[in-house]
């Protein structure tokens, strides 16, 4: 054990561990159940599980400051805040592409996504290839238009 441990929280993004487990926690209707169930030493993660939840992290949290959150309201749009995270989850999954596998795809759509939603919440867009992680991904235009 490497004292290192990973506790996911009850209401984190993502479905829990690749292999479609789910840890058990103390809960209001079993509180018998130890905290310490539910810690994973960390150096049993495997990586790529540690990058996608990252990604899937930065991607809820840039959706939020972005107002795309259900019943958001104005006041939480932070578009700051959205194009640090857009940027730091282009960096990631740029980095990460050769491990990501399948889920490249619909993972880079989604990153796609928010970054259209950023250019379009923008008040003055910036230029094609300018906006929140573009410099890892290229510039991103809406084929709609």
């Amino acid at each position: 054990m490497t004292g290192n441990t990973y506790s996911p929280s009850a209401d984190a993004a993502g479905d829990g561990p690749a292999d479609g487990t789910r840890g058990t926690g103390p809960t209001e209707s079993n509180p018998s159940i130890a905290a310490d169930d539910n810690i994973r030493d960390l150096a049993d993660i495997p990586a790529i599980e540690v990058i996608t939840k990252a990604i899937v992290m930065l991607m809820s949290a840039a959706a939020e400051k972005l107002g795309l959150a259900e019943g958001a309201a104005e006041s939480d749009v932070d578009l700051d805040e959205a194009r640090r995270l857009i940027h730091a989850l282009a960096g990631l999954v740029d980095a990460s592409r050769a491990d990501l596998g399948i889920h490249a795809a619909p993972i880079r759509d989604g990153l796609k996504q928010l970054q259209l939603a950023f250019r379009e919440a923008s008040a003055y867009p910036d230029e094609p290839g300018e906006g929140p992680g573009e410099k890892y991904t290229g510039p991103v235009r809406d084929r709609r238009r």
